[in-house]
């Protein structure tokens, strides 16, 4: 029997979250502290995630110290899902699958398609099935889901229909647009799109990470546009740590430095065809250029990425390779200038310029000047744009960037980490936080 929520006890969080840590997938820091910061609200949260060998046997794709990050009061229910499409290992094939490998994915594209159109359809019955399972002991208040995958979102929308409860859609990604050349992914007959406008239409609120995204759903569903609010990304604390104020050495070259995931529609050849320029300059003739973090997202991405560093030519281009998490704040501190480095146009924001700004560092911008994040960077007292996404624009601001760390002060320094508290995690999410225990309490 379904038991009720007595007066004054927490609301109850059923979170959809698929890509949950111990991934380093692009999204989980999102995913991590919005769980946390409900936690630590007080709420009773539950993750419905993938499980961990989805992550560390399939894809490749994690980081273990990521876990151990997770507030100790979130539960973390790991729910399975149908692997053949990521299984590697040929013996483990059909004999059909084997034998007849591209009409193999033809029917099985076909299949999935009737039911969800996405990769992952098969997670949606055995985590709503879960969701029913733990509902029907202790009644939950409200869903999450955050998306990709948007099997979450509808998975979502079926729960919410069977437990008579709302949910909430964090568009932490897009569905239906592509982010990088401003275009719908799918033509007018795809039955996504007849998914999209439905889990929107029930929803109690949809979240995107910049007003651009917002707008531009707002514009296409505008029966729910009054429900569609921008929660950004975010910096945390927690992670960064504490970076030392380091003012440059006048006797040593000025570091210049990149931390993130590289990945393979980042403008890279922009960036060191800039850089080629900028070291005919006499203020960074000897300068350094670093790059820390992985090299795509999956370790296939390595090999593609790692030709197009110029790390044989007399640049003072060096790769260092992934940077523990307890070393982040040390990385930071060694570098005098940060590289801004993003892909995309106007619906990018990227969550690595909320740690950028935290560092109070000049920044120096290496993207097409349109991007969402444009909008967080403005009002930071130490950051140098550039017009267009030009290696000589790119060049005059590295230029101008050096320049202004010569000269810099610890005072500009605390004036940059003013501006960057107004985004930490638990500062963008309060409001969202707040609004959703007044749905949960309706």
């Amino acid at each position: 029997m379904l038991t009720k929520r007595r007066s004054g006890s927490p609301p109850r969080l059923l979170y959809l979250a698929f890509y949950f840590p111990p991934t380093r997938a692009s999204g989980v820091y999102r995913s991590r502290a919005t769980a946390n910061h409900f936690a630590a609200k007080g709420w009773d949260v539950t993750v419905l995630t993938a499980p961990r060998e989805f992550f560390t046997d399939y894809i490749d794709s994690y980081d273990p110290s990521l876990e151990s990050t997770v507030h100790p009061d979130v539960t973390v229910e790991r729910v399975g899902l149908n692997l053949r499409r990521w299984e590697r290992d040929i013996r483990k094939y059909s004999a059909f699958r084997a034998n007849f490998p591209a009409l193999y994915n033809t029917v099985n594209a076909k299949t999935q398609d009737r039911f969800f159109p996405e990769p992952y359809a098969s997670w949606i019955r055995p985590v709503v099935s879960r969701a029913l399972k733990l509902h029907a002991k202790k009644r939950f208040d409200l869903i999450l889901a955050t998306g990709n995958p948007f099997a979450a979102f509808a998975a979502a929308w079926i729960m919410g229909k069977l437990m008579r409860i709302p949910y909430v859609l964090d568009y932490r990604d897009s569905w239906t647009l592509d982010l990088f050349t401003d275009e719908v992914k799918y033509p007018p007959n795809n039955p996504v799109w007849k998914w999209e406008r439905r889990v929107i239409r029930d929803a109690a609120e949809i979240v995107f990470v910049n007003e651009a995204l917002r707008s531009w759903h707002a514009e296409r569903y505008p029966f729910a546009a009054d429900r569609m609010t921008v929660v950004l990304n975010g910096w945390e604390p927690e992670i960064l740590g504490e970076v030392p104020i380091r003012m440059p050495d006048p006797a040593r070259p000025l570091e210049f430095g990149f931390l993130g995931t590289v990945t393979e529609v980042m403008p890279l050849e922009v960036l060191f065809d800039s850089w080629r320029l900028a070291r005919k300059e006499p203020p960074l003739a000897d300068a350094k250029l670093r790059l820390y973090g992985h090299l795509g997202f999956f370790p296939q991405s390595a090999a593609r990425l790692r030709p197009r560093i110029p790390l044989d030519e007399d640049l003072g281009v060096t790769y260092e390779g992934p940077v523990p998490k307890a070393e982040v704040s040390k990385a930071y501190s060694e570098l005098d200038i940060l590289v801004f480095l993003a892909a995309g146009v106007k619906y990018i924001t990227s969550g690595k310029v909320f740690e950028y700004m935290a560092t109070g560092k000049p920044i120096v911008s290496v993207h097409d000047p349109r991007i969402a994040a444009t909008e967080v960077l403005r009002g930071y007292p130490l950051w140098f744009s550039v017009p267009e996404l030009e290696p000589a624009l790119v060049r005059d601001a590295m230029v101008a960037a050096a320049a202004a760390t010569r000269d810099l002060t610890e005072e500009q320094v605390r004036a940059a980490r003013r501006h960057a508290r107004r985004f930490t995690r638990d500062a963008v999410l309060d409001p969202f936080e707040q609004r959703l225990r007044a749905v949960a309490h309706g």
